[in-house]
Formats: structure tokens, C-alpha cells, sequence
């Protein structure tokens, strides 16, 4: 893994001169583009993330799938949503992270509205609760019903297991495969199952790496023509993308020189800020019993409810030297603090 993790990120430095926040984006392209040379060594090294991606799922169905109890957690209830799904199509309804329509399907996988990145504030409506200052999205056409799901609830989701759920299938051959496979283990579409997040990502990991390879093949891709120099100044933009946790959306107005006067960003967390806390709840009550021990084990429980959502969490949240502060506190009927765990 830290191998492949290495060659993904040599490949970010290679093409945008630094590795997860590249620098080498202007208005109207990049700065610089690739040479030959350096394509031909991407074509490699895509090769060996194909290979990688695939070695990954076949672990997963190896350690996670022919272990029952493991199988058994994924298809509890205890991590379950009913809600709705959102993700970026292309014109088949297979999953693409750049171009494309903003799909929602229903509670039975069936399409509800499809959107432009122009159009994202018809369809997309944001809260404010008064114990955070995290918004809450939901869909504006459904309505705002509190922390719940159900077809009356505009509660939706935005993860990997979403991007699944509101397509068709996947752009490349190996990909699909793997999509079919996992949505024939577990009985179709919609996976309301949220454990099986962690599959999804396998199976857009395969994806990633085989479009990767495609892109890196074309030898358009080490092409002198990098930039088209803007001729007007624009004053409004909304661009959206999938990011690895889900939707992006980055909305900016300008004044006459090109400055920013305004934006409004909904980026991944805050998307799944809802369905996070219902998760978190949700696990916490079906996990927390009469007659049943709270420890440390059922603080890993709970912490997989926000995990499956946000692996990003633990650069957020941890404290030095690198560990997550958590802490549960079981409180009565009557509003006392029967027992804390913590660590």
C-alpha cells in the first residue's frame, strides 16, 4: 500500500509540481505541461496501480467477505441508512469524478433529479443548527424533516457507496466487474448497508488506476497545448467534482478585476454532516444495552459509524502524538450520566 501510495503521489508532483495540492494551475489550464518521456513513465506505473487495485479487492474478498463474523457486522442493521443518493454521471449514468449531471436516486435506487453545476441551488438547500457551525445540506425538493430518513426525509448522502448507488455502473471494463460483483453479493441496488462504503472504495480505487492508464496511454495527454488565455472576466462560476469522501461543490462570484466577493463551498463532511450524526446515533443505541458492558470496544464500534464516512477525520481531529481523543458518555431517562468511556 505505501508503495502505491508513493507512485500516486510521484505522479501528482510529476504533473502538478506538488503532491495532493498541486501548483501549477492557471486561469485557462496549467503552467506546464508533460514530456513523452514522463507519459511513457506514468503508463508504467498506472500499470502497477491496476495491479495493485485488483490485488486489493481480491484481499478484501479474502480477509473481510470469507470471514462471517466480519460479514455478519457489514450486514447488520447496526450501520444502515435509508436514505437518499447522490453522485456525478456521465451521459451512460456510469460514475465519473470530473464531468457530468448530479444524480439522486430514492430508497429504491430509482432517479429523482439529475442537475448542472449551475443548477445546484435548485436542488441543494443548506441548515443551520444551533450546536455547530457545520452546515446541513439536504434536498431542497424533498424538504428539511430533522435528523431522519425515509422517502420524506431530504436527508442524502454523499460517499463512494453513493457514487455506486446513483449509477448505472462503471466507465471501465474491470471496474464494472467488480461493481456487479458487489452489488450481486449483496442483493442489488440500493446497498443501504454503510459498511460496504469501504468496498465501494475498492472498487473506485480500480477505477481510478484503469482511467488513469487510459488518460496516460493517449499521447494527447503530453501535448504542448496546455492553456486557452481567457479573453473576459468572468463573475460567476460554480464548479463541482467528486472528491474521495463525495460531492464538491465550490461556487465564487467576482467584482470587475476577477476578485472574489463571495463563495459558498459544500465540500464532503459537510454534505454527510446529517447522516454522520444519525449514523452515530444509530450505532450508539443499537450497541448500547441493558446488561451490556461499555468499554473500549464499543468505542471502536461507534467510531467505525463516522469512519466509514470519513477516513480524512483522523487528520482533523487528532491530537498529538497522533491519537484521536473520544469519549461516550451513557446517560439515563433521566438525563443522568451513568457511565463514561473514553480515551
Amino acid at each position: 500500500m505505501l508503495k502505491h501510495r508513493a507512485i500516486a503521489q510521484n505522479i501528482q508532483i510529476t504533473v502538478g509540481g506538488r503532491s495532493t495540492h498541486p501548483v501549477w494551475t492557471v486561469p485557462g489550464g496549467v503552467s506546464k505541461g508533460i514530456t513523452e518521456d514522463q507519459r511513457k513513465e506514468i503508463v508504467e506505473l498506472a500499470k502497477s496501480c491496476v495491479q495493485f487495485s485488483e490485488f486489493s479487492l481480491q484481499l478484501f474478498k479474502d480477509v473481510v467477505l470469507a470471514n462471517k463474523a466480519y460479514l455478519d457486522l457489514i450486514l447488520s442493521d447496526t450501520f444502515e441508512m435509508n436514505s437518499y443518493w447522490i453522485g456525478t454521471v456521465d451521459e451512460k449514468n456510469h460514475v465519473n469524478f470530473y464531468h457530468g449531471d448530479h444524480r439522486v436516486v430514492d430508497q429504491n435506487a430509482k432517479e429523482v433529479f439529475r442537475y448542472k453545476d449551475s443548477e445546484y441551488l435548485d436542488f441543494i438547500e443548506e441548515r443551520v443548527e444551533k450546536h455547530t457551525y457545520l452546515k446541513f445540506p439536504y434536498l431542497k425538493k424533498i424538504g428539511w424533516k430533522g435528523f431522519v430518513d425515509g422517502a420524506d426525509s431530504g436527508v442524502y448522502m454523499a460517499t463512494p457507496l453513493s457514487r455506486l448507488n446513483a449509477a448505472d455502473g462503471m466507465a471501465t471494463p474491470k471496474a464494472q466487474a467488480a461493481y456487479e460483483e458487489m452489488y450481486s453479493t449483496l442483493g442489488g441496488k440500493p446497498v443501504k448497508k454503510l459498511l460496504a462504503t469501504h468496498w465501494a472504495r475498492l472498487v473506485e480505487l480500480l477505477y481510478a488506476s484503469e482511467r488513469l492508464l487510459e488518460l496516460a496511454e493517449d499521447p494527447e495527454v503530453a501535448s504542448p497545448n496546455i492553456r486557452t488565455l481567457p479573453t473576459a472576466v468572468p463573475s460567476e462560476g460554480v464548479g463541482i467534482v467528486e472528491a474521495m469522501r463525495g460531492i464538491l461543490t465550490h461556487h465564487y462570484q467576482t467584482d470587475k478585476n476577477g476578485l472574489v466577493t463571495k463563495a459558498n463551498l459544500i465540500v464532503g463532511t459537510t454534505n454527510n454532516n446529517a447522516p454522520i450524526s444519525m449514523s452515530i446515533k444509530q450505532a450508539a443505541q443499537k450497541l448500547i444495552q441493558p446488561g451490556k458492558e461499555v468499554g473500549q470496544g464499543l468505542l471502536n464500534m461507534v467510531e467505525m459509524a463516522f469512519r466509514l464516512y470519513d477516513p480524512c477525520f483522523s487528520c482533523a481531529t487528532h491530537s498529538l502524538p497522533g491519537e484521536m481523543p473520544l469519549q461516550i458518555s451513557v446517560i439515563n431517562a433521566k438525563g443522568e450520566v451513568i457511565h463514561r468511556e473514553g480515551r
